[in-house]
């Protein structure tokens, strides 16, 4: 687990990046200039947070606007920051990771794309969900649905998602008609869900039919005739039942289009 070692002042040079934790996002230019004047005026306030992996061999974990702004203090005030404050941490390279996303998650406003490649490392990392929610102050269920869509997630849908114009309930929906559709034809489902956004509309339809609106609406038939007779084939009986569990997928249109001629109450 992640601890800290001590707090210590070290000499600027020895705080390096290491190609493995980085910032989650490009630097803010505007951060930086504040974090330029605060220090020229107040000092280094927080110090920088630095894994030790080995023996005096630091690098940078959280800081990054701090640790620039003090470059650039440098570069007009020879002499300045030769030495700075850290807190300096221990950890394996997956816990550094997940440390680096949480720090730069709570001082941002973190999009849920920031955490994707970092929840997929720690996966990969054999750390169970329960751990990673609790280092991220999320929950498992978030965790999850990181796990279950953003592997296979179109990268047309990932960018969409990181710009923000894409939601992150939306992009799961398009993410389980994927997961749904038949093998061979993920790409049509993410085309074809893709353009219904083009148009206004939902990425994923509303149920179509609920299991509680189709017990009404046979009630209501069986009272108005209650000899009423369907004639279904195994093919009619797989349309209903995909409705009802909302897993048409791309079949969709097709299960529809059968039910409503072969359950004509069924369907509005």
């Amino acid at each position: 687990m992640v601890t800290t070692k001590r707090y210590d002042y070290v000499p600027i040079e020895q705080v390096r990046e290491h190609p493995l934790v980085a910032n989650h996002r490009e630097l803010d230019e505007r951060k930086v200039a504040h974090y330029h004047d605060d220090i020229l005026k107040n000092g280094l306030l927080e110090p920088l947070v630095v894994w030790e992996r080995s023996s005096r061999e630091y690098y940078l974990v959280g800081g990054f606007h701090r640790l620039a702004a003090i470059h650039r203090i440098r570069r007009s005030h020879p002499g300045w920051y030769d030495r700075v404050d850290v807190r300096v941490v221990a950890g394996d390279v997956e816990e550094i990771r997940a440390l680096n996303l949480k720090l730069n998650a709570d001082r941002l406003d973190a999009k849920v794309s920031d955490y994707f490649d970092t929840i997929l490392f720690l996966n990969n990392a054999n750390w169970p969900v329960a751990r990673i929610a609790a280092f991220l102050d999320k929950g498992d269920g978030w965790v999850e649905d990181i796990l279950r869509y953003v592997p296979g997630m179109d990268p047309r849908v990932r960018a969409l998602l990181h710009a923000g114009k894409l939601s992150w309930a939306k992009a799961k929906l398009i993410g389980r008609r994927v997961l749904q559709a038949p093998a061979g034809s993920e790409r049509q489902a993410v085309d074809a869900a893709l353009a219904e956004l083009e148009r206004g509309a939902d990425a994923e339809p509303r149920y179509v039919l609920t299991p509680k609106a189709a017990q009404r609406r046979i009630q209501k038939q069986l009272a108005a005739d209650p000899k009423a007779t369907y004639t279904v084939t195994a093919a009619d009986l797989h349309a209903l039942l995909s409705l009802l569990a909302d897993k048409a997928g791309a079949e969709r249109e097709q299960h529809l289009a059968r039910v409503r001629a072969t359950f004509p109450a069924l369907i509005d």
